[in-house]
């Protein structure tokens, strides 16, 4: 049984759930929206405010913490810091939005955009 079990699975252990959810929020990041499922984009929106309440700092220990985390991927790191936290300084959370799109395509999965707050 899963009493109180909060993290979603999806279907993946957990180093292959890692790597889904830091691809995930590359793409949110440089994108700033993707549309994706929504069991995924609820998995993604914890992740990636912890990433941006960290570059809001914007030292050196969080620009190595954001880029472990996103595979040194120095042109996201750059962006997160420079232009995506700056942009929450006085927001205390809640940087990301979801919207549900309803289900789309053959399988009928539920679908929704998950996007950063402007």
């Amino acid at each position: 049984m899963r009493h109180h079990k909060a993290n979603r699975k999806l279907g993946r252990v957990k180093r292959v759930r890692v790597a889904l959810l830091s691809s995930l929020a590359r793409s949110l990041l440089l994108e700033e929206g993707i549309v994706t499922t929504t069991a995924k984009a609820k998995s993604l929106r914890p992740f990636v405010e912890r990433l941006i309440t960290a570059s809001k700092h914007n030292t050196l220990a969080s620009r190595r913490k954001v880029a472990s985390v996103l595979g040194r991927s120095e042109d996201i790191v750059k962006k997160l810091h420079e232009t995506i936290a700056p942009r929450y300084k006085d927001r205390a959370g809640g940087y990301t939005r979801i919207v549900r799109l309803g289900r789309v395509g053959k399988r009928a999965i539920e679908s929704s955009r998950i996007e950063l707050l402007k």
